[in-house]
């Protein structure tokens, strides 16, 4: 598919998408006339470097775990550096808070959801 395409199934802007094949996130093949085209596989990979974006990971760290997120995974270590280790380390624990804070969020939601059923086919209890 073309880039405006995935832009449109994706929601991210082409000239972001192009941003992505810079920093090596995405490698779209390329059409006998030279257009980028877009595998359909790339839809979900958009939405995986989206994610992992807004969970506060750099670009330079997404690249180096997305093989990871290939089934099946096809990362191959050849240097443990500390400070990747540290700082992915760091992010998962942010993650970790906010999926705790989701959790929680959506416990609120759903009690108060409950609540109001119970109040709208009149079996609250009320004092």
């Amino acid at each position: 598919m073309r880039i405006g395409r995935l832009a449109e199934r994706t929601g991210v802007p082409p000239r972001l998408l192009r941003y992505y094949e810079e920093q090596g996130l995405l490698t779209p093949g390329r059409l006998p006339n030279g257009y980028r085209d877009y595998g359909e596989h790339l839809v979900g990979r958009v939405a995986q470097i989206r994610g992992l974006l807004d969970a506060g990971l750099t670009t330079s760290i997404i690249r180096q775990i997305l093989p990871c997120l290939d089934d099946p995974c096809t990362i191959h270590v050849r240097d443990a550096d500390p400070d990747l280790i540290a700082a992915l380390e760091h992010q998962r624990e942010q993650m970790d808070a906010k999926i705790a804070c989701l959790t929680r969020n959506r416990d609120a939601i759903s009690t108060y959801l409950d609540a109001l059923r119970r109040h709208g086919s009149g079996d609250d209890e009320r004092p």
